[in-house]
């Protein structure tokens, strides 16, 4: 099989242990475990409990007390609704292989995570592309949306809050979206792996599995949670997609290992706390962003309703790639250049990072930008 190269993954993998400020970032500040088990209210003696963990495989589908936790996050979902995988990027590999063959029609959102649409290529699906604008806040235009999803669609595939944009689809546009996936007989994959980051509220978007009996969500601990070391994500859907994501599930992942299902498990059990420092560091870090772009004159954007990035356009006479390669190799910053994922003319900021980084970061940006 043939695939694309993953421009974002490329990316990072090739500069991200040479910055000094990482920009590009889209997890909320990492948590060590020793701050998770404060954040939980555990203590020496729940860590010790995992050395009395034998290395089996554990619970193939993952363990049932991690799918409860799981299924909380969620208004209509019960454990047996839920699959864990590796990573959120395992349970989007996982559903497109599972839905998704040769000649079917799949509509992908973009700007968007690259999986979902380079996948369906690979597998040689009929891709077509909806694209947000910056007009209508990176929102879907419902109307277009409708031309493409004709009678016989397999699957529409977006983010939710979007990735890169920081959009936020709202239950209700979310019901008219499951609608005319409805009336097309269609699937809806949405990754909601930024769900949680809300700029409002408890920061909990709807869930597209909520909505629609063919709404599929993917997420998992490394955005929000703030445990990217975890590796571990879940598919939520009926109970016959999870059966049908199993067949493919077991021959590339088996199990995702009892020590992350233990540490994901604390975690998800202790949800409201660990949000609440998530809430903390991006609405923070998100208000200071915000001041700091009224200042700069050669930079603009539609400010993000939730996620933890923001595509910023850069009004320079220069490559969004060059531009992010000088600036790094002069300043220590990194952002993420929009070529990486079909945005020439824009740059992704991550600003869920500590947001010391992101004050000394942006500071050495502004002298950069006075020298353009």
């Amino acid at each position: 099989m043939k695939i694309d190269t993953f421009g974002v993954e490329m990316w990072m993998n090739e500069w991200e242990t040479k910055c000094e400020f990482n920009l590009a970032e889209t997890c909320v500040e990492s948590l060590t475990i020793d701050q998770l088990f404060q954040i939980s209210g555990k203590n020496k003696k729940d860590l010790s409990e995992i050395l009395n963990l034998k290395m089996t495989y554990g619970e193939i589908k993952g363990s049932d007390r991690l799918r409860a936790a799981i299924a909380a996050l969620y208004e209509k979902q019960t454990f047996e609704n839920v699959l864990v995988t590796h990573g959120t990027i395992g349970a989007n590999m996982l559903v497109h292989k599972t839905l998704v063959e040769s000649g079917d029609r799949v509509v992908s959102f973009i700007p968007t995570y690259q999986q979902h649409f380079s996948i369906p290529k690979s597998i040689g699906a009929d891709v077509h592309f909806l694209k947000l604008r910056e007009e209508n806040n990176w929102l879907p235009d419902l109307d277009e949306l409708k031309q493409l999803v004709i009678p016989g669609t397999k699957l529409i595939a977006l983010t939710n809050p979007n990735n890169p944009t920081g959009s936020l689809i709202d239950k209700e546009m979310l019901a008219l979206i499951a609608e005319i996936a409805a009336e097309a007989g269609s699937w809806i994959l949405c990754d909601e792996v930024y769900r949680g980051t809300d700029q409002q509220g408890t920061g909990m978007t709807a869930s597209i599995t909520d909505i629609y009996e063919k709404g599929i969500s993917t997420a998992g601990m490394s955005k929000a949670y703030s445990l990217a070391g975890l590796r571990l994500g879940w598919v939520t859907a009926s109970h016959k997609v999870i059966e049908d994501v199993m067949i493919h599930r077991d021959y590339d992942t088996i199990s995702v290992g009892m020590v992350d299902d233990y540490l994901a498990t604390i975690a998800l059990e202790s949800v409201d706390r660990l949000l609440e420092r998530s809430h903390k560091i991006t609405r923070g870090n998100l208000n200071y962003l915000s001041s700091w772009l009224d200042g700069e004159t050669k930079l603009s954007w539609v400010k993000p309703r939730s996620g933890t990035t923001a595509l910023v356009k850069i009004e320079l006479p220069i490559k969004s790639y060059d531009f992010c390669v000088t600036l790094l190799k002069e300043t220590g910053v990194m952002f993420t250049p929009g070529a990486a994922m079909g945005m020439e003319g824009f740059i992704r900021v991550g600003y869920a990072n500590n947001p010391e980084v992101l004050r000394a970061g942006l500071s050495r940006v502004s002298e950069y930008l006075k020298n353009i």
